[in-house]
């Protein structure tokens, strides 16, 4: 008896491959030298995408396979968390996106060629729709010698002159990206370690400039977030500056930085200016006049929807003037003013605001000593309310019993409103 031992155990005559299948195999070895695609049925395609090497070059890739199992394949082996709703359920684009954030927070300046970034984008610009930049190096400084260590600096210089520490420059890249809506950027080192510096967390004087103007370039940008990078009022207002007249900018967060009063006076020539629906400026520095100066910008402005300026500095006079705006102001749904140093005067003002505005939902005064007569004031207010579903006045100095009814107003009209959406749509 002979016995022939095939190569493929699992071979059988009962499962020889049709002609057509052994053709898209051999497409699949091939294709980096031979690259068939496009003259493929779909079913042809979603085979051929299913064994095709994540390794093939980008160059090759981008611009000829489409979105599906073959990005699928390249996001899941690459990362371990893959949350495709965030990338309107596109396999492509989070891999691109999440490429190009790779390589921009592992851009060393003075070591990474420029070329590694610009090499990129006409293959990803097509499908870059936002940026989310967790960290950006600054150049890598040489270590002393044990001489240098030794010889001390003269009088009056310091230990960093002559040193840049600059980072990547956005200006070379943002005005290539037309497509981009979102840019979330956070000047910082993630795990330095030992190697702690403070000027690993924040943008430098040219960092501000080229960014500023990569900014003004991006003309379909919606929503820009740079938070926790030391902005001063200095970098806010050339932010601003050239941001003025943006087409497309509804939503802006500068949260946690160390904006002070000019910088809100920027940003309020900003609202006066711009279309911006959103102004995020939690944990900053904003006093009084900073707050004035956004007061009289709310008092014109027909656009924003919700302003945040919880943990800041602002006191009475501030507070009083929000509250006057908000009487002419009939744009605004969420206004946060918790964890600042606003007491009675400024519920007082608020109370009015809540008794006839009908268009403001959601407002937080929470952390402030606004006392028991405040209390009364925004009890009173409430129980001629229809609009607001949200209203928190926690650690707010108030008594129980006010605390209770506010809430218990905020409850209902929260209520009354889902049966009203509810039997709105029905009726579509």
């Amino acid at each position: 008896m002979r016995r022939i031992i095939a190569e493929d155990p699992d071979w059988t005559l009962a499962i020889v491959p049709c002609l057509s299948n052994l053709c898209l195999q051999s497409i699949i070895k091939n294709f980096k030298e031979n690259p068939i695609f496009k003259e493929l049925t779909p079913i042809q395609r979603d085979f051929v995408q299913k064994g095709l090497s994540t390794a093939l070059p980008l160059e090759l890739t981008a611009n000829l396979i489409s979105d599906g199992v073959y990005w699928k394949r390249c996001c899941e082996e690459r990362w371990n968390l893959c949350d495709i709703s965030r990338y309107d359920h596109s396999w492509k684009r989070m891999f691109f996106e999440r490429h190009l954030e790779n390589i921009i927070e592992l851009f060393i300046p003075g070591m990474t060629e420029q070329n590694t970034v610009l090499q990129v984008v006409p293959l990803c610009k097509n499908y870059i729709k936002r940026l989310d930049i967790s960290q950006l190096l600054p150049p890598i400084r040489e270590p002393k010698t044990e001489e240098e260590e030794l010889v001390l600096d003269p009088p009056g210089k310091s230990e960093d002159d002559g040193l840049s520490v600059d980072h990547f420059d956005f200006n070379i890249l943002l005005n290539k990206l037309t497509n981009l809506e979102e840019l979330h950027l956070v000047y910082r080192v993630k795990q330095c370690g030992m190697n702690f510096e403070w000027q690993m967390f924040e943008m430098t004087d040219r960092d501000c400039e080229s960014l500023a103007k990569a900014l003004a370039s991006c003309k379909n940008l919606k929503l820009l977030r740079l938070h926790k990078s030391h902005i001063d009022d200095k970098k806010c207002r050339l932010l601003v500056k050239h941001l003025l007249n943006h087409p497309s900018l509804r939503e802006l967060d500068f949260s946690y930085n160390q904006i002070g009063d000019r910088g809100a006076r920027a940003l309020a020539k900003l609202l006066n200016q711009s279309e911006l629906e959103t102004l995020n400026m939690r944990v900053n520095n904003i006093r009084d006049h900073g707050a004035k100066a956004i007061a009289h910008a709310l008092s014109k402005n027909s656009t924003l929807l919700s302003l945040n300026l919880r943990l800041n500095r602002v006191g009475d006079e501030g507070g009083q003037a929000i509250g006057k705006a908000l009487l002419i102001n009939n744009t605004l749904r969420h206004l946060h003013l918790g964890g600042n140093v606003l007491e009675g005067p400024t519920a007082t003002a608020l109370a009015k605001v809540i008794a006839q505005n009908n268009t403001l939902t959601c407002i937080n005064l929470s952390c402030n000593n606004l006392g028991q007569d405040a209390g009364k004031a925004l009890q009173e207010a409430m129980s001629l309310n229809t609009s607001i579903t949200e209203c928190d006045v926690r650690l707010t100095e108030m008594d129980e019993q006010s605390i209770s009814f506010i809430n218990q107003v905020a409850w209902t009209n929260k209520s009354s409103e889902k049966k009203l959406c509810g039997n709105s749509s029905k009726s579509m």
